[in-house]
């Protein structure tokens, strides 16, 4: 392994970390309907656990409706049940032995301060992680700092390569994290 590849791996791993960002920042609320809402609901159907996506379609029929039509009727309800006991969208379905709808309440402000938060500790965890990262990578570089693989001048060129990568991606996260947080606050 050489620094190049060390940098790219930290690379590909900074570009998994922003899109688990990004994905998790499409789950939270924000007094719009959003099929994304729904992409963390897991459901018992089957005698397992699966993903709401490979049980049902959603679909947004309005800004403050959604519609959930399962592949099988049968599963109707454990789909409602999931969608209902999850505490972190306050979401109460409501079905006609067919489809699922789901009212999306406008958002009280003291509810909107509580997303304000989640956006911030899955900002700090997007750091962190990228951090992590940051320490692999540099950990790597010096055991071939040490093996004399590489020289001392391209052991601080691909230090400050890296170094940059992770502070362009935390601006990324962060200007991400502030986006969404207007997004949340605005009525």
């Amino acid at each position: 392994m050489d620094s190049n590849q060390i940098i790219k791996t930290l690379d590909d791993r900074l570009k998994q970390s922003s899109q688990k960002f990004i994905d998790d920042l499409k789950s939270l609320r924000t007094g719009r309907a959003n099929p994304s809402m729904l992409e963390t609901i897991m459901v018992e159907a089957y005698g397992t656990t699966m993903p709401l996506n490979q049980l049902a379609t959603v679909s947004v029929v309005d800004a403050t409706l959604l519609q959930v039509t399962p592949f099988d009727p049968n599963n109707l309800e454990h789909i409602s049940s999931a969608i209902r006991n999850n505490q972190t969208l306050g979401f109460n379905p409501s079905d006609d032995g067919r489809v699922i709808r789901i009212p999306v309440p406008p958002l009280t402000e003291e509810r909107r301060r509580e997303i304000a938060k989640q956006i911030s500790q899955k900002l700090e965890e997007s750091l962190v992680r990228e951090r992590g990262f940051r320490h692999d990578a540099l950990n790597a570089l010096d055991k071939l700092k040490k093996d004399k693989t590489i020289s001392e001048d391209e052991c601080k060129r691909a230090e400050k390569q890296i170094n940059d990568k992770i502070s362009d991606s935390k601006k990324d996260s962060e200007t991400l994290a502030t986006d969404k947080e207007k997004e949340v606050m605005t009525l």
